[in-house]
């Protein structure tokens, strides 16, 4: 049973995503949802039967008996809601991508910055998936070295729907596949090896007809010397995540993803540690040690410390405004120095 609730949560956006943290949040403790906006009530004034109070005008929303906003808007529209939501006195947790490009994230930091007093989160749950933190609790222990280099492949098959959705509207969605989802790998490169200073990649269009990049090839260098490479796509015809990280004792290969659909394949974490002849008979094929995962409590993870962070008055430290900046510098990097280059081998594309 949930505690005492200290502090009522509004959503802006009930589709996919706004779905998802009203169920998340119906099992948190110390927050309740108390009102849902979307521009079709049609498809929340069902909700009304819980005692939620449904608006049609985000403002609205806004100026209720809230504590804390939840947007789960389409790019286009969440830096508008942030910052109004923010000048009204309330904590924000925003989904990615934070808008369509670089000055989306900068105007929404400028307002943050008023505003000492409120937490601004955007949603990087990859971060909270236990194949990654498992990962990187072995590489923050330093017992197999120090990262060598990271190899990051994110794709999904577009789908019948792709060539309608919002996602692939440049002037929505700020961009394609890159921003889409890639944006999340990228993500994960910093919160593994921090800033990279060295940024470049190639675009393509080369299945879908639309306006956005349907793969994005991603090449970053760090300081140090650590080099990520990212392909990102809408080609893959399989739903795929994997990250493999190599180290100077081993290699870390988190592959597959928990989704509510499960198309990405079973979560699973393959270690393996460097063998040479000496070591074992099998050269170049070391032994593996192999960790599977069956739940995802990273949506409840990253919303519970958001909560933690406002019930205690701490900096935001994963997944905060600066973390969102930061990727949004690389992929504003790439979108400005990259022409999106056009297939023309594809045999099937005018049947889309």
């Amino acid at each position: 049973m949930k505690n005492t609730i200290p502090y009522k949560a509004g959503i802006v956006g009930y589709g996919y995503m706004g779905q998802i943290r009203k169920r998340i949040l119906d099992g948190v403790n110390n927050v309740e949802v108390t009102g849902i906006c979307d521009e079709n009530t049609d498809t929340i004034l069902d909700l009304e039967k819980e005692g939620i109070s449904v608006f049609s005008n985000y403002e609205e929303l806004i100026e209720s008996d809230i504590d804390l906003i939840f947007v789960c808007t389409p790019n286009s529209a969440s830096p508008d809601i942030v910052i109004k939501s923010l000048k009204a006195g309330k904590h924000v947790f925003c989904e990615k991508p934070p808008g369509r490009n670089l000055q989306d994230i900068i105007n929404m930091r400028e307002e943050e910055k008023k505003h000492p007093d409120l937490k601004l989160m955007f949603g990087f749950n990859h971060r909270y998936h236990p194949g990654i933190l498992e990962a990187k609790k072995i590489v923050e222990s330093g017992k197999l070295g120090n990262i060598l280099f990271i190899k990051g492949t994110y794709g999904k098959s577009g789908g019948r729907n792709y060539l309608s959705s919002w996602r692939n509207m440049k002037e929505v969605s700020g961009g394609g596949i890159l921003i889409d989802q890639g944006i999340h790998m990228l993500d994960l490169f910093r919160y593994f090896c921090g800033d990279f200073n060295d940024v470049s990649g190639y675009l393509s269009k080369m299945y879908w007809r639309t306006d956005v990049e349907d793969n994005a090839f991603v090449f970053l260098r760090n300081n140090k010397g650590q080099v990520a490479t990212l392909h990102s796509s809408a080609t893959l015809w399989k739903h795929s995540f994997k990250m493999e990280i190599f180290l100077n004792d081993a290699y870390l290969i988190v592959s597959g993803l928990l989704s509510k659909t499960g198309s990405y394949g079973r979560e699973t974490l393959t270690i393996g540690r460097r063998q040479f002849e000496d070591e074992s008979f099998a050269l170049g094929n070391p032994r593996e040690e192999m960790v599977y995962f069956d739940q995802d409590l990273s949506w409840t993870t990253e919303v519970e410390n958001f909560i933690k962070a406002i019930s205690e008055d701490k900096p935001v430290e994963n997944s905060s405004s600066e973390d969102a900046f930061k990727v949004m510098e690389i992929i504003d990097k790439i979108y400005l120095k990259e022409e999106i280059i056009e297939n023309d081998l594809t045999l099937n594309r005018d049947r889309q």
